[in-house]
């Protein structure tokens, strides 16, 4: 699973390095998120995107994966897309 922030956004992919494809995503900018997260601030945002790309992976199958943080440190909203991912039932 590789997590993308940017200062207003944050979105994760589950990629098949072997492969070459993505399996799942979410982003901030998922028509389910936008509605949701209206009022919301930007670290429980990420907290929904991680249960959503939680939730898709749960459909497809996959159970565990490997975190990539892709540079970023880990708080903040990575932090929180990561916890709310593995409440989810996500193992990394």
């Amino acid at each position: 699973m590789v997590v993308f922030r940017s200062l207003k956004h944050i979105s994760a992919q589950v990629i098949d390095d072997s492969a070459g494809r993505t399996l799942a995503s979410a982003s901030s900018q998922c028509a389910d998120i936008i509605e949701a997260a209206k009022d919301l601030k930007k670290t429980e945002v990420a907290k929904k995107v991680g249960e959503l790309v939680a939730d898709r992976c749960k459909e497809k199958g996959i159970a565990r994966v490997v975190f990539d943080r892709n540079a970023c440190l880990y708080h903040g909203r990575v932090k929180a897309l990561a916890d709310a991912a593995r409440e989810a039932g996500l193992e990394f």
